[in-house]
């Protein structure tokens, strides 16, 4: 009787669980979760219109970094300035924290707005003062739900302050909130339930209930790749941290410091809280947000539930956030000196953004890594677009990290690479460095418990936490002296574990392998190496785009930038040039050219390899293999007598196919875009409100990386220009591709593009964007930062310098900003943000189509369409025959670029490139019913004018300087004004690219940058103005897929199985009762 009342007692548990989960199960699908941002973030764009009237009215005092050449104390700072410093109106701003009893490098001092000018002349004045800069205001948020990428604008406006990573999360336990289907987080919470197997297994539920549950549980966690249950699956035991603490490694006598939101001196899951400092202006050293307990809680944490990877790390808890989540780069300078100053080992830095020329900061990160600390930050939440990678994670010297889901893919948040230092000039190094998971990562919340979250700021401290234990595996008394930011990347990279669908720029070395990485440290010596090591054009995915696109003869030389890691000291140079080894004779027909830098410092440097294929291979097909070598050296070691020196290999294996036919070639140019930072560059797309700037790079291998597939995949080879247009040969190319271009023109590439059209028949595409002025005033914003006005530079293109470049052919764009959807023939696309033409030649074929112009209202930035707006016909694509070439013009690129794209046009690109290359005539595009018998025209007052406020040549590559082709154009033209131009005494007419082995040694020349030694930071006073805030924030955005259409199945099968087992009981039951 005891038996069949605990089963009726089960089964009726089962049945009212079925019927719940049937009852929620819509709910469950629908339903979304909302956090709110606090509310001093939501009052930022009044904020930032109070403080403009503050600056107007010259009333406002500021506060601005002063930094000094040399560390003093900071009362001998303050009586220099005082005593060079006449002027009046500022003021020496005292800072009371745990740095003030170590020399420091910066004074904060309070200037007002009315003299702001003329001190900072006065201070940049004087030998010891090296720069001022604002006191830049950081912010972080919590992600709302449905708030797509917030960054640093909201709305289209500017929020307060520079913004760091975002961090979603719920004070609910064991799950995030920060997802846009609770449907994810419910199914989170339910499996952690399920699998915690004891306590279920110690209830009076049925060996039935605990099986179909369990069974619906494995179900859920198959539906949405492998979520981790918190008892079985820790995310320690993916790393096998288990068997490194089995040894007696558990991350002992590290250092490790945690810049976050601090956290409670006495919670339970942390044993060796070792000091929490405060950095801020609130008088508490506790974690009000739960940010910075969750990121020691993956790094450090011992509770079972939620364990960190290196329990028994020392816990430096670095407050430098507020509980409003504001903090200032005085406050980060002087925690980072603080660090310096007490030895840290480590330290995370879950923040980040796209301005990597944020001296202060940027040149801090140095400073820190100089100092043997290691460093690991994330690389970003802003995937899965290319080119957005966050800094100072793009930093060689920094451990990047990037995210991964539990099914081992690249998580969608993550950003991708290249690095965009080097656009449009040069090519971009490969970050992240590793990756991490970051999906559903449990770890300790405030109220003692735990909590899961996503992003890739997660996986940074899951990554810091596998250096703690990596750090602790070296003896103490060893560790200064093998241990340092290089080494351990090198643990790092070379133990990692590469993934078989993602890419270098997804990927870096792969996911971290601790137990690989310990077995290289245990036997680590001193060295340099090469970071990637291996370039193989016969490897795809991973080599992309490489693997894509053979090399051949004649084509621009390919740049691979490669990043050397000097193991051997934070000081390294390189001894010998770079050398090319081919592993035979077919080697010989590769010639490469080398960038580098000839000093190594803080840790690492780069090796670019230009690379072309000689003349006489134009036939030729096939691989060729070999190795690049460069050899390192090192002042030598504390207590060592002899130079440290390192020979580093990267092994090729290329790919190279017969030079194709002029039709199928086509030439990108990036030499005339430029991008954020150094200056307000906006949106190509104005429907865009919270990621106003353009910072992607504007590469072909970034957000424009699925145009490039596509053309690959369509059988066109696609080469890169970042020299002007005087740096290649027409003849060798069907079409000039000319993409959203920001920057002005020589008047000798105009006449050269002129002559390449009509007389040799090269062909002409561009794809213009909005250009309109009023606009461009509209959209200018006061930074709280700078205390200054942000105009743009210029519109989504750089319509005046098109319209010069195409004056030549009666071709001109206008200033309208059209918005509408349009089809022809079928193909729908939607036009966002873009120009039309204005001026076109009688003969040419011209599409107009019924567009709303917004120009008026996207300059107040409250577009609003409504049926009563009236559209007109607008024309948008223009084809022309002119002379032996043709040409396309299209007034609309994000239709190319995936970074913001509603729908693509590659369809479109296709037939301009059919007529463009091969003239090729759609029937379409070439209906007699668009052929205009008179040319389109209006006169040249009606033209867009340029900016007369904006001195462009700050952010020009061409406007006050020397037309010259660079290191990316052909070896021929290098240092010369290019093709059919005299220059130092001769002629560069090449007629068919005659074969010029440049080569030094086995077919390889140098070039190496002009640094002579580590002085890195160099005093310019224009790289302070209006440019050093972060932009985007990271945010977490989730993937993950809805269950699936069976959700009502299991539970109907839990309930009819327990109705059976129910009724065979009932009857065992009859059967056993005494008559």
């Amino acid at each position: 009787m005891v038996a069949y009342r605990s089963f009726c007692a089960n089964y009726f548990v089962l049945v009212l669980i079925s019927f719940c989960l049937l009852h929620f199960r819509d709910r469950i699908n629908r339903e979304t979760l909302t956090l709110t941002l606090p509310e001093t973030n939501t009052t930022a764009v009044n904020d930032v219109k109070e403080d403009a009237e503050v600056v107007d009215r010259g009333a406002a005092r500021s506060n601005y970094i002063v930094r000094f050449v040399e560390y003093k104390d900071a009362e001998d700072h303050r009586a220099y300035l005082q005593g060079k410093i006449e002027l009046d109106g500022w003021e020496w701003i005292e800072r009371r924290n745990p740095a003030a009893k170590f020399p420091t490098d910066f004074g904060v001092v309070a200037i007002d707005e009315s003299a702001r000018t003329s001190l900072i002349e006065e201070f940049e004045r004087l030998e010891l003062v090296k720069d001022v800069s604002a006191d830049l205001s950081y912010s972080r948020s919590v992600l709302a739900e449905g708030a797509g990428r917030v960054g640093a604008f909201v709305d289209g406006k500017k929020r307060p302050g520079k913004i760091f990573s975002s961090m979603s999360y719920s004070e609910g336990e064991y799950y995030a909130t920060d997802i846009s289907n609770s449907t994810i987080s419910w199914n989170r919470h339910l499996l952690m339930q399920c699998f915690l197997s004891k306590k279920m297994m110690d209830s009076s539920l049925s060996i039935v209930f605990i099986y179909y549950l369990r069974s619906y549980c494995s179900m859920v966690a198959r539906s949405f790749t492998k979520s981790v249950p918190c008892s079985r699956y820790q995310v320690t035991s993916f790393f096998g941290a288990r068997g490194l603490w089995e040894k007696g490694y558990t991350g002992a006598k590290v250092k490790m410091a945690i810049f976050d939101t601090g956290i409670r001196a006495n919670h339970p899951h942390f044993r060796n809280i070792k000091e929490r400092t405060n950095w801020t202006n609130e008088d508490t050293l506790n974690d009000n947000l739960g940010h910075g307990t969750f990121v020691a809680g993956v790094i450090a944490g011992q509770y079972g539930e939620c364990l960190g990877f290196a329990p028994d790390t020392e816990i430096y808890a670095f407050r430098v956030f507020t509980d409003a989540q504001v903090s200032y780069t005085s406050w980060f300078l002087d925690a980072f000196n603080y660090a310096i100053a007490t030895n840290m080992d480590v330290l995370n830095l879950s923040i980040g953004g796209p301005d990597y020329l944020d001296l202060p900061f940027v040149e801090k990160i140095w400073e820190l890594t100089a100092n043997n600390i290691i460093m690991v930050s994330a690389i970003g939440n802003d995937g899965p677009l290319y080119g957005t990678l966050n800094n100072p994670a793009d930093q060689s010297d920094v451990i990047g990290v990037g995210g991964i889901d539990y099914g081992d893919h690249i998580a969608s948040f993550s950003s991708r690479g290249m690095s965009t230092w080097e656009i449009p000039h040069g090519y971009g190094r490969v970050k992240p460095d590793v990756v991490a998971y970051g999906r559903e990562i449990m770890g300790s919340s405030i109220s003692a418990n735990c909590k899961s979250l996503s992003g890739t700021s997660v996986a940074s401290p899951v990554v810091a936490g596998v250096v703690c234990l990596l750090v602790s595996v070296i003896p103490e008394s060893d560790r200064k002296k093998i241990l340092n930011p290089a080494s351990m990347k090198q643990a790092l990279v070379e133990g990692a574990a590469r993934l078989p669908d993602a890419n270098m720029y997804e990927q870096g070395a792969g996911i971290v392998h601790l137990l690989e990485s310990y077995e290289i440290l245990k036997s680590y010596q001193p060295r340099a190496s090469i970071f990637p090591s291996i370039l193989d054009y016969t490897e795809c995915p991973y080599s992309w785009p490489f693997c894509r696109q053979p090399l051949y003869a004649g084509a621009m030389p390919v740049i691979f930038n490669a990043t050397i890691l000097n193991g051997m000291g934070v000081l390294g140079y390189v001894e010998s040039p770079p050398t090319w080894h081919p592993s035979d004779e077919e080697g010989n027909l590769l010639s490469i050219r080398f960038t580098y830098s000839e000093v190594i410092w803080p840790w690492t440097g780069y090796l670019a390899l230009h690379m072309q294929i000689k003349e006489e291979a134009a036939m030729f097909s096939g691989e060729i293999e070999g190795n690049v070598t460069v050899k390192i050296y090192s002042p030598p070691a504390h207590g060592e007598k002899n130079i440290r020196r390192s020979t580093c290999v990267l092994q090729l294996k290329l790919k190279v196919v017969p030079t194709p036919p002029r039709s199928k070639r086509v030439l990108w140019d990036q030499f005339h875009s430029i991008k954020y930072p150094p200056g307000y560059i906006p949106r190509d797309s104005l429907d865009v409100r919270n990621d106003i700037l353009d910072w992607h790079g504007d590469h072909l291998h970034t957000n424009f990386h699925i145009m490039f597939n596509m053309l690959r995949d369509a059988g066109y080879y696609v080469e890169t220009l970042g020299s002007p247009l005087t740096c290649f040969d027409a003849r060798q190319y069907s079409t000039l591709l000319l993409v959203d271009l920001e920057d002005e023109y020589f008047e000798e590439e105009i006449q050269k593009l002129r002559d390449d059209v009509i007389n040799t028949g090269l062909g002409l595409a561009v794809f213009a964007e909005w250009y309109n002025v009023d606009t461009m005033v509209k959209m200018r914003f006061f930074d709280d930062n700078t205390r200054s006005w942000w105009t743009p530079v210029t519109g989504g293109a750089n319509i005046p310098a098109l319209n010069d470049l195409l004056a030549p052919f009666g071709i001109a764009f206008g200033d309208k900003i059209l918005n509408g959807d349009f089809s022809i023939n079928g193909e729908h696309c939607r036009y966002a943000s873009g120009t039309d033409i204005i001026r076109f030649p009688a003969g040419g074929y011209v599409h107009a189509f019924p567009f709303l112009d917004s120009s008026e209202s996207a300059a107040t930035q409250s577009v609003l369409i409504t049926s009563a707006m009236a559209k007109a016909d607008s024309p948008i694509l223009g084809l022309l025959e002119l002379g032996e070439g043709r040409i396309a013009v299209y007034g609309d690129s994000n239709c190319l670029d995936s970074s913001h794209m509603v729908t693509n046009c590659y369809w479109l690109l296709r037939k301009i490139l059919d007529f463009t290359s091969g003239n090729i005539k759609d029937p379409v595009l070439f209906s007699t019913s668009v052929r205009r018998a008179a040319a389109l025209y209006l006169d040249d007052n009606q033209l867009p004018s340029r900016r007369t406020d904006v001195d462009f040549s700050v952010y020009s590559a061409v406007v006050g300087k020397e037309l010259v082709c660079r290191s990316d154009s052909r070896f021929e033209v290098w240092g010369t004004k290019g093709y059919s131009l005299h220059v130092r005494g001769r002629s560069r007419r090449l007629p068919g690219y005659r074969a010029i082995d440049l080569g030094r040694g086995l077919n390889s020349t140098v070039e190496t940058s002009n640094l002579k030694q580590p002085q890195w930071i160099q005093k310019n006073k224009d790289e302070h103005s209006a440019n050093n805030f972060f932009g985007l924030l990271y945010r977490d955005e989730l993937d993950m897929p809805v269950l699936v259409a069976s959700h009502w199945l299991v539970p109907a099968l839990i309930a009819v199985t327990g109705s059976f087992a129910f009724l065979k009981l009932l009857a065992n039951s009859a059967e056993a009762a005494p008559a």
